[in-house]
């Protein structure tokens, strides 16, 4: 993990003001489409949140009661998060929309402003700094996986933003590892980053983090030797998020005993509380197989072999990553893992999509990598799988059951191709630019 602080030249204070002003103006038409659709429409994940909430403060089974008709929904997360839904549900139902809606905004600012530092520090000038970020903030809004968390009311970009910052805030006044810890607490897929702490904190000190046998020189030795001096952090951070994750799941079953256990040994163990596993929301590797709808078994037996080789590719280039000095990469290649390796992973948990398409930005002077990020960016922009939701629909032969299916999967497909990019193509493209850099220098 890294250290110090946002770098960068001061910007007065009120570009960074005129910068919100528009991030709200490019946030206001997609709120105001949102908040203004049925009412038994809208932000329903929120309304499942605060329906938790809801049965703690009148003494009910959190696990037992579902969100009004016609939605019906069940709260699914761990107790700890209907204790935290708690002042929600003492909100009313008006004011608690409009609360965690310019909440989501806010936290998308926070999470571009650290996910696009290396980006936005680089660029000169008084505005333009200010400038970018709005122009960023705005793009990522309209991804789909984001429009997603405004649509339902979602709180994934505020897991998101706490494991992002827990790993990339340079001198935190919190102890590290404790946001990660509260994340996973809440919603158990953060938890890939208890893994991502695991392989990073005990790295072997004595091998190169790209190739073995190769003795390395120049930056990516002096990355390497920082992050290995700083497993020693990377091992306090994981005893951290692993004490706050145990505090947390613990607290329950001291303060709400029958809920904690409803859900550690009843309602865990039900996938279909999440909604129907083969929907085509559901874009994680399961979800995909599930929709070829081969006999259990055999679907169990893929799913558990992708899980390992993706995993195992995933997580050991998340650390080759994190050895090279490239946190935003190993950020990015852990939350596709989150997205991937769950058993459900609907279309909004793939908000991971702001940090990739940062890493493969990086600072901004490669125009390649921008060019990449700009395809990745519109590739997430577009509702791809539902096109093929309706290529199926229309029932041409062999073109429907395949092509079809296959666009289906697009955007599973797509953070499967994801993982690829940041953990060979871009390591590779760093490198290319490094060289042909250091040509002229050698000459001159």
């Amino acid at each position: 993990m890294t250290t110090g602080r946002i770098a960068g030249a001061r910007r007065p204070a009120w570009a960074w003001a005129l910068a919100l002003v528009a991030v709200a103006a490019a946030a206001s038409p997609l709120i105001a489409y949102w908040l203004t659709n049925p009412d038994d429409q809208r932000l329903v994940d929120l309304d499942v949140y605060r329906t938790g909430g809801w049965a703690l403060l009148r003494g009910l089974p959190v696990y037992d009661v579902i969100t009004p008709a016609p939605q019906l929904l069940p709260f699914t997360y761990p107790p700890v998060a209907a204790m935290l839904a708690v002042p929600l549900a003492a909100m009313s139902w008006p004011v608690a929309q409009w609360v965690w809606t310019i909440a989501i905004v806010a936290v998308l600012a926070v999470t571009v402003r650290h996910a696009f530092r290396a980006c936005l520090d680089g660029v000169r000038g008084a505005l333009a700094a200010p400038a970018l970020f709005a122009v960023l903030c705005a793009a990522c809004m309209y991804l789909m996986p984001i429009r997603d968390q405004v649509r339902f009311g979602q709180v994934d970009l505020f897991l998101l933003s706490l494991c992002l910052l827990d790993c990339v805030v340079r001198r935190p006044w919190w102890p590290r590892g404790m946001l990660i810890g509260l994340a996973t607490a809440v919603k158990l897929t953060p938890g890939v980053f208890l893994v991502y702490l695991a392989v990073t904190a005990f790295a072997p000190r004595d091998a190169d983090p790209g190739r073995s046998g190769t003795a390395p020189s120049g930056p990516r030795q002096r990355h390497g030797d920082i992050a290995q001096r700083g497993d020693a952090a990377q091992r306090r951070a994981l005893f951290m998020a692993v004490f706050t994750a145990a505090v947390l799941t613990l607290l329950p079953f001291l303060v709400i005993t029958d809920d904690a256990r409803d859900f550690w040994f009843g309602a865990l163990l039900d996938s279909e509380r999440l909604g129907a596993n083969a929907a085509t929301t559901n874009q994680s590797l399961r979800g995909m197989l599930l929709r070829l709808y081969l006999p259990d078994t055999l679907t169990s037996a893929v799913w558990l072999a992708a899980v390992a080789a993706v995993g195992w590719y995933g997580f050991r280039q998340a650390r080759r990553a994190h050895l090279d000095g490239d946190a935003m990469t190993a950020v990015a290649l852990t939350g596709l893992m989150a997205v991937l390796l769950s058993p459900v992973a609907w279309i909004h948990h793939i908000a991971w999509i702001v940090v990739v398409i940062a890493a493969v930005a990086g600072s901004g002077r490669d125009p390649v990598r921008l060019l990449v990020a700009a395809g990745v960016w519109l590739y997430y922009v577009l509702p791809i799988p539902w096109w093929g939701v309706s290529i199926k629909a229309l029932e041409i032969p062999i073109l429907s059951p395949v092509a079809g299916k296959v666009v289906q999967n697009a955007f599973g497909l797509g953070a499967i191709g994801l993982v690829w990019l940041l953990g060979s193509w871009l390591p590779r493209r760093r490198a290319a630019v490094t060289t042909a850099a250091a040509v002229p220098a050698a000459k001159a």
